[in-house]
């Protein structure tokens, strides 16, 4: 049935990265400014490429390791087949993130340069290093399942093809893991480390090239907003296919559906990956100023959610025929909600509504005013992403389970998991063009720049935050309902169609050790970040006193940020080593020691206190985030300079929410609910 979709789906996926290579060379086409601005770009990248090339040597040992658990583990069911996919998931992503990484890190330099002569050129450059990102995450993550499936699926056609596979989303799960959790360390050290810099009074030149805790921070956004959020997104659009495909590789579903079921999701996202192409080439912007720029960088997501949202339909009714045509409401409805929470994330973190303009005018009272404002609209941001995926799940079970009675509504979850990030290509697209405006923003003002070019790049800084607190939605509410279905799949895999919470105590402690673990994990990250930012002072602070004329900001003399950058992100892989061990050992110890009863409830309370907590903390963060650029953007004065300090304050106590925890917490869900699926044969006792 519809053996063409798995090939057509890689021509597709492999057409996304040529467009990704094209837009490559449009980037290093453009002018990439004065001499200055080519220096503190190189600085910058070097700086990012040191974390890189450390992050990368710790993963291939953790991958290693993870190879041979696997191996060893899973040796009667194929365990080395399953590695092979483990690794080549977790390849791919890599290689994504060093794309994504090295055409950013150059295009920062060549933004700023642009916005002299307007904001549609700067805009332009920004997105299309973003689009290298975003393309290829979509590209290599859709082609490297394709291939798998073929292989295990088609070609031999094992009969745990699907098991053998859930080795790659596991192998993305990883990497995500790493890339974002010491992505984000590595990024908020620099940003508390360059802030406790100051309130300890040391000297800190403005000169980039002068000041390392500075460059560790811009490069920090590189390695935590491009390697880290693409790995992330990576992942979460991984496992949104693999659940759909197995839960319907077997039961009810596959006796409706056969092979159909398991192609449709390939299909979905094949045509997602289509239509975010497609959407790429709208973005641009004939006006001046931050609500016509945000908008050309927010409608192409609209747009090409649009575009999916009908080839969805069609797909399905070609596919499945028309008779099953019911589940098209579980891919609309995964869509719609993602969208939902993209705008809800978009009005309470954007400065033009007034969430953000509150807590701006709360900093002009106290530093602790702004922050408990922040909290007051973080906690409520988290209702409407709540109500929009019950929706979801309610709408997704009840119209797929009338299509296929007794089986098919945690099937229907599962396709609107995937319709919500089906668009992944343009999602990741202007979230990695966030960090190269904000580093183009710092670039012009570091080159005196004249202040038209300061202000298009202010303006796409603020939209680029706007636009990672809408990536970070799609991905959190895709984790929530990919995990629902993921759980579902374990419970018919291990028999637990029905658990009774009252009955069953399991059931009920794992449901309990599962909610603990989001805040543990988040207590873990947080804690690094402050390591890892004393790092960055105690080496700032050094080299001020060591390199003679640093500190006094003597001309030619530069700082060796290389090394804080080495060291910072030599101290962030360590610190993220036993939140990672957690993220794997947790599911299973509580499957050894207590059960699969036990390991379902442990899944379900990870589910719902990680989404809630990681919701909060992605919009409080960015809230304060661009209430500081809302302030920065005023006409300074004496009576202001309080207000910037709070704000200040604020914007540093968000920061690690943001960019560290929150984003950590579905990677954290996914991980875990790929390792129950895919160690499951050892929790059957």
């Amino acid at each position: 049935m519809a053996s063409w979709v798995p090939w057509v789906v890689a021509g597709v996926s492999a057409f996304a990265l040529i467009d990704a290579a094209l837009y490559a060379r449009k980037v290093l086409k453009a002018d990439p400014g004065s001499e200055r601005m080519q220096r503190v770009s190189a600085s910058i990248r070097e700086a990012a490429m040191a974390f890189i090339s450390r992050e990368y040597i710790y993963v291939s040992l953790f991958l290693a390791f993870m190879f041979l658990l696997i191996c060893v583990a899973l040796r009667s069911q194929g365990g080395w087949m399953a590695a092979l996919c483990y690794l080549l998931g977790a390849s791919f992503s890599l290689l994504a993130g060093y794309a994504g990484v090295t055409v950013a890190t150059r295009a920062n330099a060549r933004t700023a340069q642009a916005a002299i002569k307007g904001q549609a050129g700067s805009l332009s450059v920004a997105f299309s290093s973003g689009a290298v990102m975003g393309l290829t995450v979509a590209g290599l993550g859709l082609l490297g399942l394709t291939i798998c499936y073929l292989i295990f699926e088609v070609a031999l056609g094992l009969s745990n093809s699907i098991s053998i596979i859930i080795g790659y989303s596991l192998g993305a799960s990883t990497v995500g893991l790493f890339a974002r959790v010491a992505g984000g360390i590595f990024t908020e050290a620099g940003d508390v480390g360059a802030h406790l810099v100051q309130a300890q009074n040391e000297p800190m030149p403005d000169d980039l090239l002068q000041n390392p805790a500075l460059v560790t921070l811009r490069a920090g956004d590189y390695v935590g907003e491009v390697a880290g959020m693409g790995a992330d997104l990576y992942e979460s659009y991984i496992a949104a296919i693999i659940a759909p495909i197995a839960i319907s590789a077997t039961g009810i579903v596959f006796k409706k559906l056969s092979t159909g079921g398991m192609i449709l999701p390939l299909a979905i996202t094949g045509a997602g990956l289509a239509c975010c192409i497609l959407g790429a080439l709208f973005v641009r912007t004939k006006k001046e100023g931050g609500r016509a720029v945000q908008r050309a960088m927010t409608w192409p997501v609209y747009g090409s959610a649009a575009l999916a949202t009908v080839s969805s339909f069609l797909l399905i009714w070609a596919i499945l025929k028309w008779n099953n045509i019911g589940l098209f409401y579980s891919v609309m409805m995964g869509i719609l909600a993602g969208l939902v929470i993209a705008l809800t994330a978009e009005y309470f973190t954007s400065s033009h509504y007034s969430p953000v303009r509150s807590i701006a005018l709360g900093a002009g009272s106290s530093g602790a005013i702004a922050i408990l404002q922040g909290f007051i609209f973080g906690l409520l941001s988290v209702a409407m992403p709540i109500l929009i995926v019950a929706a979801a799940i309610t709408v997704s079970f009840i119209t797929a389970n009338r299509v296929i009675p007794g089986g098919g509504g945690i099937y229907g979850i599962g396709l609107s998991a995937l319709g919500m990030l089906s668009i992944t290509g343009i999602i990741a697209a202007v979230d990695a063009a966030g960090p190269v405006a904000s580093n183009a923003l710092d670039i012009a003002s570091d080159s005196r720049l004249d202040q038209r070019a300061i202000d298009v790049t202010r303006d796409l800084a603020s939209a680029g935050n706007t636009t990672a607190a809408i990536s970070k939605g799609f991905a959190i509410g895709a984790a929530a309902l990919a995990a629902i279905a993921l759980l579902a799949a374990y419970s018919q895999v291990t028999g637990l169609s029905r658990i009774f919470l009252i009955s069953n105590y399991k059931f009920i402690v794992g449901m309990l050790l599962g909610a603990l673990v989001p805040f543990v994990f988040s207590a873990l990250t947080l804690k690094a970040v402050l390591r890892a930012a004393f790092v960055v002072l105690e080496e700032t602070k050094r080299q001020f006193r060591d390199i003679l004329g640093l500190a006094e900001g003597a001309e030619g003399v530069v700082a060796d940020s290389r090394r804080c950058s080495d060291m910072t992100a030599k101290v962030s892989v360590y610190q993220m080593l036993l939140p990672g061990a957690l993220a794997i050992a947790a599911p299973l110890v509580v499957g050894l020691l207590l059960g699969k009863e036990s390991l379902a409830g442990f899944l379900a309370g990870a589910l719902v206190a990680g989404f809630i907590l990681a919701t909060m903390m992605a919009n409080t963060g960015t809230a304060w985030a661009n209430a500081r650029k809302f302030i920065e953007s005023g006409s300074p004065g004496e009576e202001e300079e309080s207000t910037r300090e709070a704000i200040l304050i604020a914007d540093t106590v968000g920061n690690p929410f943001r960019n560290t925890s929150s984003p950590a917490m579905n990677i954290l869900i996914n991980v875990m609910s790929m390792v129950s699926l895919l160690f499951v044969p050892l929790f059957m006792h």
